[in-house]
């Protein structure tokens, strides 16, 4: 993303994978819908390694629009990597995104615009009557329950891929592998105001869905490592040492154990643990402390990447600065 946004300008980021049917029909509709606003308009199409003629569609777009603009990828790399390069692209002070299918209803995009001016920094779509077959609306609803209580960012459709954005929240995050579903989260995290809207859900027309059952299970690792990222990821140790104490403590406790076992075997053999028992023990205590060594290790150099990484990223978000006069 350039350094400086354009103001002026709405960018609408559209990663593209085997939708060749879609994309005219989808171009139309939001040439009609931004024709009504007050901004200047580019749309990226990201074609995200797509293999029915996609690309050469793109192609034809841009050649009729100076508007279009399209980047494609040697191959599949995924919908977060299509964003980012999107992202990266894009020119406007607010960048939106959606899916390239025509489930997402370009005739929202006024309604995100006036969402945004009203105060927000990220504003999620949420399909509150959904066209989907019931194997995707249930578990959807089950991880977008568990990302709010996991990270405390409650919205109803973290998946929804029609979203919109200041193009400085844009600047502050990258994204890799399936984190685009949990950009509000991470905003989140930097300080940003996330919000949610209620849109227009449309049944599929042309092509099939593109997600699976592996979509879930890739989502709940990616959650667990969005719920460290912004709540340890400046401070690996607070996490990772404090298991290291724990484990090491329980470690030291076993040692404990069996030295008040040796007194207790001077006083009275038969109230003290047999050879097998105390063997045990001091395995255990043994593996304990060398585990929890392990951890707190692992925290330190844990540490040290973030304060390398800390020296090219500032570890603040900053929304405003007093002018001095000159």
């Amino acid at each position: 993303m350039p350094d400086a946004a354009d103001p002026g300008l709405l960018s609408l980021v559209i990663p593209v994978f085997n939708e060749h049917d879609s994309l005219a029909p989808l171009l139309a509709e939001i040439t009609g819908v931004v024709a009504g606003i007050d901004l200047r308009v580019e749309v990226v199409f990201v074609d995200d390694g797509s293999t029915d003629g996609s690309w050469q569609l793109v192609r034809e777009l841009a050649a009729k629009d100076e508007r279009v603009r399209g980047i494609r990828f040697r191959r599949n790399f995924g919908k977060a990597a299509a964003l980012e390069a999107g992202f990266k692209a894009a020119r406007g002070g607010i960048v939106m995104t959606l899916d390239a299918d025509l489930q997402d209803d370009p005739h929202e995009i006024p309604n995100f615009l006036k969402a945004v001016r009203g105060g927000l920094d990220v504003v999620s779509g949420w399909k509150k009557v959904r066209l989907d077959p019931i194997h995707k609306t249930f578990p959807s609803r089950v991880f977008n329950r568990m990302v709010g209580v996991v990270t405390k960012v409650h919205l109803h459709d973290h998946n929804c891929g029609f979203k919109a954005y200041r193009a400085d929240v844009l600047r502050e995050l990258h994204l890799y592998g399936e984190m685009h579903r949990f950009v509000p989260v991470l905003a989140a995290g930097r300080g940003f105001r996330v919000g949610e809207l209620a849109i227009h859900h449309r049944p599929r027309k042309f092509g099939r869905s593109k997600y699976g059952w592996q979509r879930f299970v890739k989502g709940f690792l990616d959650l667990v490592t969005v719920h460290f990222l912004t709540k340890f990821g400046r401070r690996p140790q607070h996490l990772l040492g404090s298991y290291g104490l724990l484990v090491t403590g329980l470690g030291f406790l076993g040692f404990f154990a069996l030295l008040v076992n040796l007194i207790v075997h001077q006083i009275d053999p038969a109230m003290s643990f047999g050879a097998l028992t105390q063997l045990y023990v001091l395995l255990l205590s043994g593996g304990l402390v060398l585990g929890g060594a392990q951890f707190l290790f692992t925290g330190l150099l844990a540490e040290l990447v973030v304060a390398r990484k800390m020296m090219e990223q500032e570890p603040f978000s900053v929304v405003e600065r007093t002018q001095q006069k000159e």
